[in-house]
C-alpha cells in the first residue's frame, strides 16, 4: 500500500501536491510577543480590553501576519497599540498555545515615539520595574517580564 501511494504522489508533483499538504495538515495562528525594555529596565504592559478582566495586563501581543517576519509583528503592534517605536531583539521564547496556535515572544528595546494608545484595545499603557508588576497579570507574560520563559 505504501509503495502505491509514493507511486501516485510522485504522479501528482506540483500545484495539487501542495493542496494536499494543505488540507491534510493543520494550519497555524502565530501569536508574537514583546517583552519590550526602556533605558531604565522597565518593561511595558497594556492593560487590555479584550481580556479577562481579573487579567487584563499584559505584553505587547497581535497575531503575525500571513509572510510577516515575527520580529516585524512587535515592531507594527506595539506601534498600532501604543504609537511607541521598537527595536526587536533576542528570540525568547515559541511554545504551543490554545488548540493551532503557536506563540513567540521577543525581547524588543524601545527607541522613541510618542506614547498614543489605540483606545478600541488598550485601556492603559504604563512602565513598570519587574520588582513592581501589577496584579491581574497573566502569568505567562509575567514569566517573561521577569526573564523566564518556560519557569
Amino acid at each position: 500500500m505504501k509503495r502505491l501511494v509514493a507511486r501516485v504522489w510522485r504522479l501528482v508533483r506540483g500545484p495539487l501536491q501542495w493542496r494536499v499538504l494543505w488540507l491534510a495538515h493543520a494550519r497555524f495562528m502565530v501569536g508574537v510577543t514583546g517583552v519590550v525594555r526602556n533605558d531604565a529596565g522597565q518593561v511595558l504592559l497594556l492593560k487590555h480590553r479584550m481580556r479577562p478582566p481579573e487579567k487584563p495586563w499584559g505584553l505587547p501581543t497581535g497575531y503575525a501576519i500571513k509572510g510577516e517576519e515575527f520580529p516585524l509583528t512587535i515592531v507594527r503592534e506595539v506601534e498600532e497599540e501604543t504609537g511607541l517605536s521598537v527595536k526587536p531583539g533576542r528570540l525568547v521564547s515559541v511554545t504551543s498555545g490554545h488548540r493551532l496556535r503557536v506563540e513567540v515572544a521577543y525581547e524588543a528595546l524601545h527607541t522613541g515615539g510618542t506614547l498614543k494608545i489605540d483606545r478600541f484595545e488598550i485601556l492603559e499603557a504604563r512602565w513598570f520595574y519587574t520588582s513592581s508588576l501589577p496584579e491581574g497579570m497573566q502569568d505567562s507574560h509575567r514569566r517573561l517580564a521577569l526573564g523566564s520563559p518556560t519557569a
